[in-house]
């Protein structure tokens, strides 16, 4: 019997730990890093691969990606017959919830504020703030922008969803469609984006849709870099339309020297590391998803190779 093949196939990752993890759960199957002419696989384990890996391995019947973003895997020539299949948590959701309260958190009670003046030597008080004036709006309702509305809500704030179907979460006040997006914006006054990138998201955080959110505003950006123009966001802030920003990830990372973000007194920035993934329960989700496959059963985390996500 030919033993099942998986092709590891990741850039910039330490292949060895996922590939003792991938055979102590799968002691059956084959798995090997892929080199240019590598044997055929059957499936394969992938983040940011070469566009040489899908042209050599065409006969893959399904292929993992490590991530909950799947915009670069989707730009690539993929074989026709197989499928794709994201991670749906991974351990990411409740990394995304803790980065984006603390984010909102800091911004409310101006703790950033704080750790200036403390700085410079200043002991003061500020007025306290109310939560209703500090509705969140949250772009993107999947598995992360669920577990981050519903986490925002558990702290009073008032939270708007944005999403393109109806969702229905506690706590969290529906917007749904283009036909709703603009009422969203102007319901909010910080805005967190957690939206897959598609052809019909990018650049979506432009001028017009940043200049909607309620005075104050503030954006926190933690999904991919393309959805944001960032002159756009630079003018509105220096116009003072916009209180600030917090951005975790970039059109180009790591982010050049020269850009205007790293000197902007009201942009805070990470490294792309709001959530990562967490390769022991990626390996346990990658073995179950294979088994369900195996046996005919269904499969969560499929992508419609149509919508993008």
């Amino acid at each position: 019997m030919t033993p099942f093949r998986i092709s590891f196939c990741c850039t910039n990752t330490d292949s060895e730990p996922w590939l003792a993890g991938l055979r102590a759960a799968l002691p059956q199957a084959q798995v090997s890093v892929w080199q240019p002419g590598a044997v055929l696989a059957d499936a394969a384990v992938v983040w940011m691969p070469p566009q040489q890996f899908f042209d050599e391995q065409r006969q893959l019947k399904a292929i993992f990606n490590i991530g909950a973003g799947v915009d670069a895997l989707l730009k690539l020539r993929l074989p026709p017959h197989a499928v794709v299949v994201r991670l749906e948590d991974a351990g990411m959701a409740v990394q995304m919830a803790e980065y984006v309260c603390q984010a909102v958190i800091r911004h409310f009670r101006e703790l950033d504020t704080y750790a200036e003046e403390i700085r410079r030597g200043t002991w003061t008080f500020h007025k306290p703030r109310q939560r209703s004036d500090f509705p969140v709006g949250v772009m993107g309702l999947g598995v992360l922008g669920a577990r981050v509305a519903q986490a925002l809500a558990h702290f009073e704030f008032p939270v708007n969803g944005w999403s393109r179907t109806a969702k229905a979460l506690e706590g969290v006040r529906p917007f749904v469609g283009a036909a709703q997006f603009h009422d969203f914006l102007a319901s909010s006054r910080v805005l967190v984006n957690l939206l897959p990138l598609t052809p019909q998201t990018v650049n979506i955080l432009d001028h017009d849709a940043l200049s909607r959110l309620q005075p104050g505003g503030y954006v926190i950006n933690v999904a991919r870099g393309a959805h944001l123009v960032d002159e756009d966001l630079l003018a509105l802030l220096d116009s003072g339309q916009l209180a600030g920003a917090l951005l975790d990830v970039f059109r180009q990372e790591p982010l050049p020297p020269e850009h205007a973000f790293w000197h902007h007194p009201k942009v805070v920035m990470t490294p792309h590391t709001s959530a990562r993934t967490l390769r022991e329960t990626s390996i346990a989700q990658i073995v179950g998803k294979i088994a369900a496959m195996q046996v005919g059963a269904q499969v969560g985390g499929m992508v419609d190779l149509q919508g993008g996500y």
